[in-house]
This record gives structure tokens, C-alpha cells and sequence, in this order.
């Protein structure tokens, strides 16, 4: 059903896919696509998918906050509206990931919480869950913080891994209706 349902939404969003492609092509002439490993499930490793929302030019760290100068201006229109996350439905057409079930995380952070990710890695990464509905604005909450990195491992991350564990413990398709229909209104900010 994964498949099927990313194999209807590339066509569906084929023309906002190829809009954003030539946008960022045009904006920064380097490469539309982002590719990052991820851990998925079983702990196997794989390309996750984007569209490349920064310049490749600035270095920085691997976590974003919303003033970040690296973000280019057609990334932000994409970050706001989640467009640069459609690149994974490529990542479900591959069958690394699901429509709904945990965002698949860095392996470096990973690593600092491995017995959680034994339970939460049994099942394949997802393109939305519990966590990224909360954290939509993942950049703005980190902004307060004046370390990144340790806000993220020891503020962000554990509050995302108890919800994954919560989407774990509960799988069923009725939740993953629920979190996909959450999903919709949270990116048109539906109130």
C-alpha cells in the first residue's frame, strides 16, 4: 500500500516536484537533491532523499535553525511547506521507508540512545509521525538554544523518541489515519 500510495503522490505533486527542482536549480545551480544517510529499519542504512534546501557553499552543523544563512530563499519556501520532504517518496518507492512511522534519524544520534532504537527500529522510517507533527517548527524551538547540537540530543531528541515509542506500542492503520490527516492540517496550518 506504501507504494502505491507514493507511486499516486509523485504524480499527483510531479508538477510542484518539478517547479521546486527548477526553482533551486535556477537560485544556487548546484544540485536539486539532497542525500543523507539514515537508519532505517533493522538499523540498515540507507540514502534519505530531500530537496537541497541550503547552499552547498557555507559550511555548518548538521542541525538547522530557522535564521541558519545557509538556508537559500526557495529553501525556505520549501521548508515551510514541507515541499523538500517529497523527494522520499522516491524512499518509499524503494521500500527503505513507510508514508507514517518514525522519521528516520542520523546514526550519530542514534548511537546515544541505542536500547530505545531497538524497540523504535523495528519498524520501517515513515515520512511523518507523531514527532514531526509536534516539531514542525523544529527550527524555531532549537533557535533558543545557544548549543544546537546539545539542545537537540538532550531536549528534542528524547521527547521524539517517547513518541515514537508511543506510535510503536500503538501501530495500527487507524493511527496512521490520524497521524497522516494530522500531518495535512498541521502543513495548511488548519486550526
Amino acid at each position: 500500500m506504501d507504494k502505491i500510495l507514493a507511486f499516486i503522490s509523485l504524480i499527483a505533486f510531479s508538477p510542484i516536484l518539478l517547479v521546486s527542482a527548477l526553482f533551486i536549480k535556477l537560485e544556487d545551480g548546484d544540485n536539486i537533491f539532497f542525500k543523507q544517510i539514515r537508519v532505517g529499519r533493522d538499523f540498515k542504512l540507507f540514502n534519505l532523499f530531500k530537496f537541497r534546501t541550503m547552499s552547498n557553499k557555507i559550511n555548518g552543523s548538521s542541525i538547522t535553525q530557522s535564521n541558519d544563512i545557509r538556508i537559500t530563499k526557495t529553501g525556505r519556501v520549501l521548508r515551510k511547506l514541507k515541499i523538500d520532504e517529497l523527494p522520499q517518496l522516491f524512499n518509499i518507492l524503494l521500500g527503505q521507508m513507510s508514508i507514517v512511522g518514525p522519521r528516520p534519524e542520523l546514526e550519530k544520534y542514534i548511537n546515544h540512545y541505542m536500547e530505545d532504537y531497538k524497540t523504535i527500529l523495528n519498524v520501517k522510517p515513515g515520512l511523518s509521525d507523531f514527532a514531526s507533527i509536534k516539531y514542525r517548527n523544529e527550527e524555531q524551538i532549537l533557535a533558543r538554544y545557544e548549543n544546537l547540537e546539545e539542545a537537540y540530543l538532550n531536549i528534542v531528541l528524547p521527547d521524539k523518541i517517547n513518541l515514537n515509542k508511543q506510535y510503536v506500542n500503538s501501530i495500527s492503520f487507524k493511527t496512521d489515519l490520524k497521524i497522516i490527516y494530522q500531518t495535512i492540517r498541521s502543513v495548511f496550518n488548519v486550526t
